[in-house]
């Protein structure tokens, strides 16, 4: 994604990903916004996208409804309607 551009605007129904991809993300991630060890326990949740910031480097930040913390684009999957 671009800086600053969002891949999930707020209202999009979104998919926390899977534990494994969590750990691997805490694991790899050595910038800003930590995935911390309590979010693990939303692996699979789905929710809908309360709020986007931006990290100063462009990286977009999520908040999601019912779900606490702050959350990655590499953390999401989007939701799609059938």
């Amino acid at each position: 994604m671009p800086p600053y551009a969002a891949s999930f605007p707020i209202g999009t129904r979104v998919r926390v990903a899977s534990a494994e991809i969590l750990a691997q993300f805490r694991t790899d991630w050595a910038f800003h916004n930590p995935l911390q060890a309590d979010q693990m326990r939303f692996a699979g949740a789905d929710s809908t996208v309360g709020g986007v910031t931006y990290y100063h480097g462009g990286d977009a930040l999520y908040e999601l409804a019912g779900v606490p913390g702050v959350w990655h684009e590499a953390c999401l999957l989007e939701l799609r309607s059938r």
